[in-house]
């Protein structure tokens, strides 16, 4: 399997209010932003102190990896690595087989050739082997053997090292020192660092996805659409082992969600089966890791490893749906172990046929190509298991049920249900569906019971033939468990004679009176801080926009009290509304539309309108102002009466100017000192002015 460098980019437009940070013409693979992120607001007074934050972005992490999942994951992560040296030989050996004419040099090529091809063909297979080692997930405190579920394993990555692109990438797009973000820069690599070895608890998926809702701020803060900053990040299949590699966030957020869903398998797996409480957690965990795969096969397509492709999706959502519903059918036979009658061996009947039918239609999604050829062989035989084992369920329940009637007359519900229980072709099939009489009851529920003892039979001649399967001695006690209970069933009825003349009983209909429902992650239970927050919104100070190096005006007063000609818009950051000509301020350099970023020795870029007019007018006679000013045009355009209708939204188009740093040189001062009176001044009362709190025309709120 040869590594392509593919796009891996949405279906779906964001669904929270920001603009789409990357264009079509770039390779990319977009995602979809945290939902509700206006409620991660970030309030300067309520920051937590480092010890604390790190103590809660770091839980759920097991860096000891002590348990056997996490020898299992080491295990796959040393695997992975040598696939990836036999894949680089095997590159190696094949261009250098192309490109020589040699006779004698082209025979020792196809000879190592050969040679790498084996050994990776080995890998492979104990690759496949670990794949296949399901019962190192299952819960093993259960006093009796439980049907074995199948969980998938975590996807593996490499360090990254965040902290000389970011710094460069900091100095040069954001005019600031990159080293007064180091420790930002290292709670980012310690979060990614932890997320590699998650907990198998609610901790581990708390961290998955608080490290995917701050990639919403990473993506947006530092990689521009169009270049790269030298970052590339790398995941193996958690399957097959091969590495892709892409330079686009989208790719790391599918992968870690990705790893979200997979520790929900595993969470459902490791419950205790035998409870309804570890039932209703297997069924949610199941429920919530078909959402996460649901979601990435909706909002990523192009994907460049197989298990993040549309196909694989598609069949894991349904495998984890079929797990779902064999553990609510587990549920409904713990819960009806007592006081069973004839309409409930029915309704258990339908309950374990539909659970043998969704098998069968993952059994279809998992046969097609290219899914069959990459997904353990395992997998496939368990799920035919599983689809034989729960016909000859739902055969046993219905034959005790007619067997165990009162003397009432027929359900009419479970009249129906028998009346179309009838096979296509009829041939070998008893005519006789709801019987009449006494001896008719008898006659259906014997062949009910033999068709249940044959697929019992071929449930445990699947899991002998395959070789994997034979070694579970879990799933082995199982099958024989629960044929024993049928063959002690089927002693009590009759002799062998009158079971060898029957036909095949009626097919029953597969029916569930239960809608299960798959849930989407909600990203916004694990609202995160921006660890770049002192960069300013990132709406407006992003890897996308583009504006001037900052430079510093100094205008000062005359002492007749003159104003200083200019108003002011908007919250963080502020914005310079007007400018009067030949004004204090237009002589100092201030133009409409200039952020205002610093005044005097503070940084306001998150100040609100009202901070900044009272620190304008805390400042006197002489005052020091930063400013930038954004390339984009849009914003040097005063909003009319037609924009006002939503309060905190203003036009944000990109431009495609050029990086910060040439109008003005970062750190340029510009001086202002004007005698003379000016004819407009912001900070006196006038008749034809508004009150001192609207130091502005239009207040436009910039988020």
């Amino acid at each position: 399997m040869t590594e392509r460098a593919v796009s891996f980019s949405p279906k779906s437009p964001p669904v929270i209010r920001r603009v789409s940070l990357l264009s079509p013409r770039v390779d990319c693979f977009r995602g979809i932003g945290p939902r509700h992120a206006e409620s991660w607001g970030h309030d300067a007074c309520n920051a937590r102190p480092r010890r604390e934050r790190d103590k809660a972005v770091l839980a759920g992490s097991d860096p000891r990896v002590a348990t056997c999942r996490g020898k299992l994951q080491n295990k796959r992560s040393k695997l992975n690595q040598e696939i990836n040296k036999e894949l680089r030989l095997r590159a190696g050996a094949e261009n250098l087989f192309k490109a020589t004419t040699n006779r004698k040099l082209r025979e020792t090529v196809a000879l190592e050739l050969s040679f790498v091809n084996s050994n990776l063909q080995l890998l492979k297979e104990q690759l496949a082997e670990l794949n296949s080692s399901v019962e190192l997930y299952q819960n093993v405190d259960s006093e009796e053997p439980v049907m074995p579920m199948i969980p998938l394993g975590l996807k593996e990555t490499k360090d990254i090292d965040f902290r000389d692109p970011f710094k460069d990438f900091i100095l040069e797009h954001y005019s600031e020192d990159g080293s007064n973000y180091e420790e930002a820069i290292a709670d980012l690599m310690e979060t990614r660092q932890a997320t590699r070895t998650p907990t198998r608890d609610a901790a581990g998926i708390a961290l998955l996805l608080r490290y995917y809702n701050q990639l919403y701020f990473v993506e947006r803060r530092f990689f521009p659409p169009d270049r790269s900053l030298g970052i590339y990040f790398e995941w193996f299949d958690s399957l097959t082992g091969v590495p892709s590699c892409q330079r686009t966030v989208a790719f790391e957020k599918a992968s870690v969600l990705f790893n979200a869903g997979a520790l929900y398998t595993q969470l459902a797996a490791k419950q205790d089966r035998l409870s309804a409480r570890g039932l209703d957690q297997a069924i949610d965990a199941f429920l919530r890791a078909a959402g996460t795969f649901r979601y990435i096969h909706e909002n990523f397509t192009n994907a460049p490893s197989m298990d993040l492709g549309p196909d694989m999706l598609e069949m894991l959502v349904q495998l984890m749906l079929a797990q779902a519903r064999e553990c609510l059918f587990e549920k409904l036979e713990l819960q009806s172990k007592d006081g069973r009658n004839v309409d409930v061996s029915v309704d258990l009947a339908q309950e374990a046929s539909q659970v043998a039918t969704v098998y069968n239609d993952v059994h279809g999604l998992i046969s097609r190509e290219p899914v069959r050829d990459y997904v353990p062989e395992t997998w496939i035989s368990l799920i035919l298991v599983k689809r034989e084992h729960h016909l000859a369920l739902a055969h046993k329940h219905l034959a005790l049920g007619l067997f165990n009637r009162p003397s009432v007359e027929w359900r009419a519900e479970t009249k129906l249900a028998l009346e179309h229980a009838q096979k296509s072709d009829g041939k070998t099939q008893l005519e006789l569906t709801v019987p009449r009489d006494e001896n008719e009851r008898k006659l259906l529920g014997k062949a009910h019971l033999r068709e249940s003892l044959l697929l019992h039979e071929e449930s445990q001649r699947l899991q002998r033939m395959c070789r994997d399967l034979k070694a579970k001695q879990a799933l082995a006690k199982v099958l024989k468990k629960v044929q024993e209970s049928t063959v002690e069933s089927y002693s009590c009825i009759g002799d062998d004679d009158d079971f060898r003349g029957l036909l095949d009983p009626p097919d029953i209909i597969a029916s569930t009176k239960f809608q299960l429902s798959i849930t989407h992650p909600d990203f916004g239970q694990h609202g995160v801080d921006d660890l770049f927050r002192s960069l300013g919104p990132v709406a407006i100070f992003s890897a996308k926009r583009h504006w001037t190096a900052p430079r510093l005006i100094q205008l000062q007063r005359g002492p007749d009290g003159e104003g200083f000609g200019f108003s002011v818009r908007g919250d963080a950051p502020v914005i310079i509304a007007a400018v009067d000509h030949n004004s204090l301020a237009d002589l100092g350099g201030m133009k409409e539309g200039d952020f205002i970023v610093g005044i005097g020795d503070k940084d306001v870029k998150w100040a609100s309108h009202e901070q900044v007019v009272r620190l304008i007018k805390q400042s006197g006679d002489f005052i020091n102002l930063k400013l930038v000013t954004p390339m984009d045009r849009n914003y040097l355009k005063r909003p009319g009466k037609t924009n006002q209708q939503d309060k905190g939204s203003v036009s944000a188009s990109s431009s495609s100017g050029v990086s910060s740093g040439q109008p003005s040189p970062a750190g340029s001062v510009t001086t202002a000192h004007v005698a003379k009176k000016l004819p407009w001044n912001p900070f006196k009362k006038s008749s034809t002015q508004r009150d001192s709190r609207d130091l502005t025309f239009d207040n436009v709120i910039l988020r």
